[in-house]
């Protein structure tokens, strides 16, 4: 009994090793599964080239809009607890492309950015408005806000800080 099994085993083996030939090169060829995907691709949504986007192997757009902030982070310093603060950044298109923002996301659901939403021309001034609300929150924060753009990069930052006062504290007390 164990003689048959073991031959039938040994058997099995040989003729999984015989059918898995793996020195036989493909015989569909270069038309074959590279055609399918040729055909994806080619069925794919065409590429929209952005002249606004740097690759390494382009050299930047010399005409892109280009977002220029007088300053770029607003420290609101000590405010109480459930405190709604806002601040106006300011910024030039300092390029020579018309500046479209796109979309402004902030890094907290605590943060809302609001921004010129017309295009600015060259030489033009544009606002993106940044409310922070305090509740919740305790301590030393850092807000983010991501402006998207067609400028070089397309992502420019700008950044809040506040320190949220404990219940109790009304900050410094002079004598």
């Amino acid at each position: 009994m164990k003689r048959t099994l073991f031959s039938a085993v040994l058997l099995s083996g040989a003729l999984l090793l015989g059918a898995c030939n793996t020195n036989n090169q493909a015989e569909i060829g270069a038309e074959g599964m590279n055609a399918a995907a040729a055909d994806a691709n080619a069925t794919a949504a065409p590429v929209v080239d952005n002249p606004n986007v740097v690759t390494e192997t382009a050299a930047p757009n010399p005409n892109a809009p280009v977002m220029t902030f007088a300053v770029a982070t607003h420290d609101f310093g000590d405010i109480k607890p459930g405190a709604v603060v806002k601040h106006t950044f300011e910024f030039t298109n300092t390029g020579k492309s018309p500046l479209l923002i796109e979309n402004a996301t902030a890094s907290c659901g605590c943060t809302t950015p609001n921004w010129t939403k017309e295009p600015i021309q060259p030489g033009g001034k544009g606002t993106i408005d940044v409310q922070f609300d305090s509740h919740g929150k305790t301590g030393m924060q850092n807000k983010e806000v991501a402006v998207q753009a067609n400028t070089q990069p397309s992502i420019t930052k700008v950044v809040i800080k506040a320190n949220i006062l404990s219940d109790g504290a009304n900050g410094p007390v002079l004598q």
